[in-house]
């Protein structure tokens, strides 16, 4: 009996110890106890209800405790709401709080909403403010223009911008100031008279393209922008001449080719009634013979007149060989002259 009771008695201090660290667990899973023990050492109070709330609305409390002792330690006045806020709408509270630090030590007014509304915009706000410290110079790629003589002109422009955090929320993006760039360049090129201008002074470029406010809009200030490298390239005016020679030698072409498709069209049409004035004749001579039997039956023509007619074609046909004898002959005889 006493056994049995010594057996019951583990068995239940087992099931005690076995209660007691489940709800152990439990309670530093729902209580990130030492993430508050490091906020009361820092000096940040939380309260460990308002951590355990963390916890039920889905709120990593590392995430939001860690960034506001930064806060602290800095010297930021940052409420662990709007930390909380921030997170539940998707944005990233630490790199907002590291924004907010880098601008409080370089002397720039940031705001914790406009932070996040740039945060939340898509862009990075710890960036922006580092670009307001340190500008970020910009490279174009070679831009071409075409100066007035036709030779064209290759230049790429170094861009030197600072971010202004003002305008960072609705404001264009580095595409938009190196495609303005791009344009200020080809009509700056486009208005010189020649490409030898262009070399010789290519702050021209710079100073004009820069006169024109191509930041407006756009979430950065420009401060300066330098030509680094200026190359010719093709002569666009001999190409464009000569391709538009060759076109005008097409167009005469066609045309030459036109007339001569008339001209034997109209050759072909002359020949064709050539043959039928032929064709008329030899029908018109075929009914002589008839016609004559005709005469000499109902006796308009006699005889003699028959012979007459007869007599004149053969002194026609002899005249008509003597002539081609004649011709053939003649150039041999100025030959043998």
């Amino acid at each position: 009996m006493p056994a049995i009771l010594g057996t019951g008695s583990l068995i239940g201090l087992v099931a005690i110890v076995f209660v007691a660290i489940l709800v152990l667990s439990i309670f530093f899973t729902l209580v990130p106890v030492t993430l508050w023990i490091s906020a009361m050492a820092a000096g940040v109070r939380v309260s460990i209800f308002t951590l355990i709330g963390m916890r039920l609305r889905r709120v990593i409390p590392s995430r939001i405790v860690n960034p506001l002792i930064k806060a602290h330690k800095a010297g930021l006045n940052v409420a662990i709401n709007q930390l909380e806020s921030h997170y539940l709408a998707g944005g990233n509270v630490d790199r907002v709080v590291n924004a907010l630090i880098a601008a409080h030590r370089a002397n720039i007014e940031l705001a914790f909403e406009r932070a996040a509304a740039i945060d939340l915009a898509g862009r990075d706000v710890l960036e922006a403010v580092q670009m307001s410290v340190n500008p970020k110079v910009i490279e174009t790629p070679f831009i071409a223009g075409v100066a007035l003589n036709g030779i064209e002109v290759k230049a790429k422009a170094r861009i030197t911008v600072r971010a202004n955090i003002d305008r960072l929320v609705g404001g264009a993006g580095e595409e938009t100031v190196i495609a303005r760039v791009g344009e200020g360049i080809i009509s700056t090129i486009g208005a010189s008279e020649n490409h030898a201008k262009v070399l010789e002074n290519p702050d021209m470029i710079s100073q004009t393209v820069l006169s024109k406010g191509l930041d407006s809009g756009t979430a950065f200030e420009i401060l300066s922008i330098d030509i680094a490298d200026v190359d010719i390239g093709k002569n666009i005016g001999a190409e464009l001449q000569t391709e538009q020679a060759q076109a005008d030698k097409n167009i005469a072409q066609a045309k030459a080719e036109e007339r001569r498709a008339m001209a034997v069209a109209n050759e072909q049409e002359m020949k064709a009634k050539v043959e039928e004035m032929r064709a008329k004749v030899v029908g018109a001579e075929a009914e002589v013979p008839l016609a004559m039997a005709e005469a000499l039956r109902t006796g308009n023509i006699g005889i003699m007149d028959y012979m007459n007619y007869k007599n004149i074609q053969a002194d026609t046909s002899m005249r008509d060989s003597i002539s081609k004898v004649g011709g053939k002959a003649d150039p041999n005889a100025k030959k043998e002259q």
